[in-house]
């Protein structure tokens, strides 16, 4: 059952039926076999660059697409609905990007963009410690400068794609002037100095790694600055009011997938001599799901269209955040309640649906950060 789009030209039509096609054909028959195994989905990213889908909001120059928000996050919804893991990997990668493209000079774009947008190169972002989640602006991991290198010492915490990135947009402090001593740095996956630990053990999104990153006298190429020291804190938080909007797609994207699967098995299950979708208590708990899926969508795609005419957008795109993923932690939950106890059995999706919901309340400022941000708006206004 896709979801219904209106959308802004037939090129932007065109996308989405080819998006459709990889995530029918290429994505869901493997999801759940990767997720079960804790398999990473690198040649499923490598297909997503080769066709065109890792740089759809980024200027055609350097590889991307030059396409609007409002089109890039109904693309990464429809990758979601088919495997969450991709979808949350390709928001995470796009806001990878974000730093070089938004910050970096066009030196470094010509060197560097093209192969992280067309598929060659996957990103990660590092930004969290273990003592600065909410608080980005404590982090402690620090660059010190050394000749033509800078060298880096600490660790970064929660990072999506750990260890399996090629690269890092890492935001280290640079001095001791709070959170305007804090700079941004491009680091390659191969830097001497930089590792891995192993990845941590989730109970959702087990196809896409998470492992904390060393750095241990890490040293890191000065030319790999991105904008000027001191202006990390503020690539950071401008780079996470577009991740938000990703992460608000894919959790509607999540919320549409089960809503869909509860649909199905309430029209195929049985009971008292007709199918359960029939029952007025059914009817109206799908009614409820359709509902906050359709109007978790409707925000962020009100979110992205602000963002695409240059207006402010950093309330909407945290409403959108807040909205979307206790949308999607509902939707999960309660499909698990329409299938029942086959619900609560690894044979149906929804049991994963509903652990993969989780997260999204949390990552990208958890949904209490959200609440600040947007109180802090009206505040302001």
């Amino acid at each position: 059952m896709p979801a219904e789009r209106l959308l802004p030209s037939t090129e932007a039509e065109d996308l989405l039926k080819l998006t459709r096609e990889i995530a029918r054909d290429e994505l869901a028959p493997i999801a759940a076999e990767h997720e079960e195994a804790g398999r990473f989905p690198r040649e499923q990213f490598r297909l997503l660059g080769r066709s065109g889908l890792l740089g759809l909001p980024y200027p055609e120059r350097w590889g991307g697409a030059a396409l609007p928000y409002e089109v890039y996050l109904q693309v990464l919804e429809e990758i979601a609905t088919a495997w969450m893991s991709v979808g949350v990997g390709l928001s995470v990668h796009t806001m990878s990007c974000y730093a070089l493209a938004g910050h970096g000079t066009d030196e470094q774009r010509d060197r560097f963009l093209p192969d992280m947008l067309g598929g060659d190169l996957l990103g990660a972002y590092a930004l969290s410690e273990s003592h600065a989640g909410s608080d980005a602006a404590a982090l402690s991991t620090r660059a010190t400068r050394d000749g033509d290198d800078y060298v880096v010492n600490g660790t970064k915490a929660w990072i999506t794609h750990g260890g399996a990135a090629d690269f890092y947009t890492t935001m280290v402090r640079t001095a001791d002037t709070g959170a305007k001593g804090i700079s941004c740095l491009l680091v390659p996956a191969g830097t001497p100095g930089l590792s891995a630990a192993p990845p941590e053990r989730k109970m959702g999104l087990t196809g896409s790694t998470t492992a904390q990153m060393r750095f241990e006298g890490a040293r890191v190429a000065a030319d790999r600055l991105l904008g000027a020291e001191g202006e990390g804190l503020r690539i950071a938080l401008t780079s996470l009011n577009s991740g938000r909007l990703g992460i608000a797609a894919c959790a509607v994207g999540l919320a549409q997938a089960a809503l869909d699967e509860a649909v199905a098995y309430a029209k195929g299950r049985r009971q008292f001599g007709r199918a359960i979708i029939d029952f007025q208590g059914m009817e109206f708990l799908l009614a409820d799901m359709a509902a906050a899926v359709e109007s978790a969508r409707a925000t962020y795609l009100e979110a992205a269209r602000r963002r695409d005419r240059g207006l402010p957008f950093v309330r909407q795109a945290s409403i959108a955040k807040l909205v979307a993923t206790d949308a999607a932690m509902k939707v999960t939950t309660d499909a698990v309640q329409v299938l029942g106890g086959a619900g609560f059995t690894r044979d149906f999706p929804v049991e994963r649906y509903m652990r993969e919901a989780k997260v999204p309340q949390i990552f990208e400022g958890t949904n209490q950060i959200q609440r600040v941000v947007i109180a802090r708006e009206l505040k302001s206004a």
